[in-house]
């Protein structure tokens, strides 16, 4: 009588015991059909360079700014590098596209072996690089950074047929321009705006010899546009007229007044005439009598 409830616990303990066991083998055969299918699946693995920390333009390269991480073997970009070597062994290199950390390096985004970073070595295939002068509302207040892209305004002054007469009027020279370098810093990454006394753009020749020319005729202001907004627009030219309200004629510089007719002393016999102010006075005098 008293071996029974024992003999029933043992009993439990080993039933429960062998539905652990069966349980955890059926959960490992799970685990592992579901495992063998992903790794048959995983593609074989390479090596790429990356940036090891944030690299801006100039920054020379070296083997303390880099590093080797795995990459998929099918998806390697164009232009990357499998090792530090291929990189440093020619000669130094510089950036000339700002990088952040982990960030591939990619061909197009450094110089040559031994050439130093420099906006000749960033323009396209037939552009050129114009720099034109600004101040902090031209530049529109300092907010335009290099990568943006801006139109070009020119304001003109001509002289009318009749004397005195003078109009103005705002043409957009060019459109979609993109910027290079504020002053002397191109680094794209920057996004700290700042009054600057000069931009570069990049332009094709025949847009080079408009700006020449333009920034001797009149005044070069910048819009900024929407790095979006790629395509041109049609524009019309804007005269005093379109502002509304105002003469179509620039205000004429006020003149001095004119001055006053100099004092006249007029004298007849015993009476003299005074003219001031336009006003004549009489004063008489007595003839002394002598010839």
């Amino acid at each position: 009588m008293r071996t029974s409830p024992i003999l029933m616990l043992v009993l439990a303990v080993l039933f429960g015991s062998g539905a652990v066991f069966v349980t955890k083998q059926w959960l490992d055969s799970q685990r592992a059909s579901l495992v063998q299918p992903a790794e048959a699946t995983l593609s074989p693995t390479a090596t790429l360079v990356v940036a090891a920390t944030p690299l801006r333009f100039g920054d020379k390269l070296n083997a303390d700014n880099l590093r080797v991480i795995l990459w998929p073997a099918g998806r390697v970009p164009n232009g990357a590098f499998m090792n530090k070597e291929e990189i440093l062994k020619e000669g130094d290199r510089q950036v000339l596209a700002a990088l952040e950390a982990n960030e591939p390096i990619l061909q197009w985004k450094i110089t040559g072996p031994g050439q130093r970073a420099s906006l000749s070595a960033v323009l396209d295939a037939g552009k050129r690089a114009v720099t034109i002068r600004v101040n902090d509302v031209l530049g529109v207040g300092g907010f335009v950074l290099p990568g943006d892209r801006v139109d070009i305004l020119l304001t003109r002054r001509k002289r009318g047929e009749a004397a005195g007469e003078e109009t103005a009027y705002t043409d957009i020279l060019l459109q979609g321009v993109k910027v290079l370098a504020i002053d002397q810093s191109a680094d794209d990454r920057s996004d700290d705006p700042r009054v600057a006394k000069s931009v570069t753009l990049e332009v094709d020749s025949k847009q080079a010899q408009k700006l020449a020319l333009a920034s001797t005729v009149g005044q070069l202001a910048l819009a900024l546009r929407n790095v979006a907004a790629g395509q041109v627009e049609q524009t019309d030219r804007v005269t005093i007229g379109d502002l509304g309200g105002t003469d179509s004629a620039l205000p004429e510089p006020e003149t001095a007044p004119e001055k006053a007719p100099p004092v006249q002393l007029k004298r007849s016999g015993s009476t003299v005439g005074v003219i001031r102010d336009l006003k004549r006075s009489e004063y008489h005098v007595q003839d002394s009598g002598r010839n």
